[in-house]
């Protein structure tokens, strides 16, 4: 049993950064791939960006390129999302998501314990 915890997220203006980060209890979190979703009012969630067990593979979707990075510290059970250049449709509840999948699943069916996820609103 994993459980997850986001934290990091809040109001910023477009433009500006957020860091979220999501604590992982147990000893087994470098045993997971991990990944970042969110949901937008009234939107389907969707798949954000994901990491290998490592870290050394990162995935994140088209759209986001280059605004997002993922990393995680597995001495820290945490793995976190940088967020720049922020826009107001990023707007969303983020969560994250651990995946026994390998190495860097995309799909919602991959995961396996998720968190309650973190606000994040960007006005404009």
């Amino acid at each position: 049993q994993v459980q997850l915890v986001e934290s990091g997220g809040g109001l910023v203006q477009a433009g500006g950064s957020l860091r979220l980060s999501c604590a992982a209890s147990g000893r087994t979190f470098s045993t997971y791939a991990m990944g970042w979703f969110r949901q937008a009012p009234g939107k389907e969630r969707e798949f954000v960006s994901a990491v290998s067990q490592s870290g050394g593979t990162k995935t994140y979707v088209d759209t986001l390129k280059g605004r997002f990075t993922i990393s995680r510290d597995n001495a820290k059970n945490t793995v976190y999302l940088q967020m720049n250049s922020l826009k107001p449709e990023d707007t969303a509840v983020y969560s994250c998501a651990a995946s026994p999948r390998s190495p860097t699943p995309t799909g919602e069916a991959d995961y396996v314990y998720w968190g309650r996820g973190t606000q994040v609103t960007v006005s404009s």
